[in-house]
């Protein structure tokens, strides 16, 4: 009878915990369609934003524009780090630390700074003496455009006063809602591919003028790149806590239906045993 009521007792615990995980699989699911809708219609606003500059890059001197520039030498490197505050997301925070540190790696620990965006990659990081320049908290409670710009300006001033030479950040693409991949892109200093002329666009007069308008565009492309790695970063996190909690609900339903047929195994031995209890106790009375 122990044996059996620590079967039951593990039932119970599991379902339990099957109840959860499939709470957290429809929060989840609820929180993706959002976030993918919202990421899915930044894409080609950014987009768009950066074939008007490459456009206008033609006719331009790209040296007087500060986030452009390349400094002569490289000595410190900024890594931008996107990771979650909360984990039970399969891989999803793993494999961002796992590709920062093989970059920081690379090269050298003395030479990367990091920015960490999430408590995850933060806790991973600081507690391995890394150098983290700062940490941006409780992003994702509420997550905004001016949060966007606020950690936009912040990499900025420090890519301006020469802290650090290049900055990169590393992040999870959102593929679809079952696949997602880590990146690193440079976003500090910006590139852009000077592009042909389009004939519909040579005869277009640009007011106030061309490098104004660039001047003005390219700290805005930057924030818009910002936000839109946090609506990918987001989106496939959500993405990925769903897989994990489907995963989770799934092998919870398996472990029950082994429990189930364990306890009915158990209990059959168990009934088993105390008839031929009965059976041998009534032949010794009868003998």
């Amino acid at each position: 009878m122990a044996n059996l009521k620590n079967i039951r007792s593990q039932i119970k615990s599991v379902t339990s915990i099957q109840k959860v995980t499939k709470a957290m699989k429809m929060v989840a699911a609820a929180k993706l369609r959002k976030s993918q809708e919202n990421m899915e219609k930044g894409r080609p606003y950014s987009n768009r934003m950066k074939d008007l500059i490459s456009n206008l890059m033609n006719d331009v001197d790209s040296s007087l524009l500060p986030l452009l520039n390349r400094p002569t030498k490289t000595t410190k490197y900024g890594i931008v780090l996107i990771t979650a505050d909360r984990g039970l997301a399969g891989s999803f925070n793993s494999n961002v630390i796992k590709k920062t540190e093989n970059t920081i790696n690379a090269l050298g620990k003395e030479n990367a700074v990091l920015f960490c965006i999430g408590k995850k990659g933060f806790e991973y990081f600081s507690k391995r003496n890394f150098d983290v320049e700062k940490y941006y908290e409780d992003l994702w409670l509420d997550l905004n455009y001016n949060k966007a710009i606020n950690i936009g300006q912040n990499i900025i001033e420090y890519f301006l006063h020469h802290r650090v030479d290049k900055v990169d950040v590393i992040y999870n693409y959102f593929k679809n809602a079952a696949s997602q991949e880590v990146l690193s892109n440079q976003i500090l200093p910006i590139e852009f591919e000077q592009e042909e002329k389009q004939s519909s666009l040579k005869d277009i007069i640009y007011e106030p003028s061309k490098i104004e308008i660039i001047k003005s565009l390219v700290p805005k492309y930057f924030n818009t790149q910002i936000w839109q790695f946090l609506l990918e970063s987001f989106a496939s996190e959500q993405a990925a806590r769903m897989l994990a909690m489907e995963n989770a609900t799934e092998n919870a339903k398996e472990m029950i239906s082994e429990l189930n047929l364990e306890f009915n195994k158990a209990r059959q031995t168990a009934i088993t045993t105390e008839m031929l209890e009965i059976v041998g106790g009534a032949e010794a009375l009868s003998n």
